[in-house]
């Protein structure tokens, strides 16, 4: 039997999405590289562990997680997460952004000024621009301030950022920047801010053009979860956060590539090829075939 694999995940590096693999290999992904895998016969998914540590109970988890952890990893990878709240001494600088994923979906976040506009590829935002830089407890008090008064969350479903960007009306990158603008003016008129985080002026960053999503065709469907047996594979058009944008026999399928993890695969060959469970986005204007496999 072919060498198994098992993902760590796909990070972003120099604007470009990496897989990324137990063992230290990656793989640089470019527009037109085929993708392609199976899982193993009989497999079953693993949690991925904390941390960079091996799962101590190697429990099994749900196929369809996009966390891949068991309850007490969960617990652990979060337990010392800026996200989580987990860290108040962090001497790091942070910014404040407020980023947009599509029409009427807003989200204000903070970030370590030292990662540059990496978080935001990973989580795949259309166009975003930031609101300040400070402290993190100072930056995390505008955080606050900002979700308020503005009406936008700090945490948006990834399922509702995938939906929305399938169906991305057909603006220019101008127009994209000004979905932003005015919220970017409201938020530093404010009073409220903190006194030693910084206002930035206003400058829209578009990642159409880096996810590729200038260029792909429109995805009809995502990949809902991994089975033993199964294959997935397909030309890649574009990348978002964790998502891949694989051209297949059935159309643009959407896959999350953190349903990798746990899982052992192996090369596939067949090409276009999807025998995993698909699920249609109601936008798409041709029917897609429900659970493939």
């Amino acid at each position: 039997m072919a060498q198994a694999w098992r993902s760590t995940g796909l990070r972003w590096s120099a604007g470009r999405p990496v897989l990324t693999w137990a063992g230290g290999r990656r793989s640089a992904l470019s527009w037109g590289r085929r993708v392609a895998f199976g899982v193993v016969e009989g497999g079953v998914r693993e949690c991925a562990g904390a941390r960079g540590h091996t799962c101590p109970l190697r429990a099994a988890v749900s196929a369809r997680s996009t966390g891949g952890r068991c309850e007490e990893c969960a617990r652990l990878d979060r337990a010392h997460s800026v996200a989580a709240d987990g860290i108040a001494d962090d001497p790091r600088p942070y910014r404040v952004y407020l980023a947009w994923f599509g029409p009427g979906l807003a989200k204000v976040g903070i970030t370590a000024v030292e990662r540059g506009s990496a978080r935001l590829l990973e989580q795949g935002a259309v166009c975003f621009t930031w609101l300040g830089t400070g402290p993190l407890m100072a930056a995390r008090r505008s955080e606050e301030l900002l979700r308020a008064a503005l009406g936008v969350p700090d945490r948006i479903p990834y399922g509702e950022k995938r939906a929305v960007r399938a169906a991305l009306p057909d603006l220019d990158e101008e127009q994209r920047a000004a979905a932003i603008r005015e919220l970017h003016a409201k938020a530093i008129g404010l009073a409220g801010w903190p006194e030693s985080l910084a206002r930035e002026t206003f400058e829209a960053v578009d990642h159409v053009g880096v996810f590729g999503l200038d260029h792909a065709p429109a995805a009809r469907g995502e990949v809902t979860e991994l089975v033993a047996g199964g294959a997935v594979s397909g030309e890649l058009v574009a990348a978002a956060g964790p998502d891949l944008h694989l051209a297949t026999g059935n159309g643009v399928v959407v896959l999350d590539t953190r349903l990798l993890s746990g899982w052992d695969l192996v090369p596939a060959t067949a090409e276009g090829e999807v025998r995993v469970p698909i699920r249609e986005f109601k936008t798409a204007a041709a029917p897609l075939q429900d659970g493939l496999f």
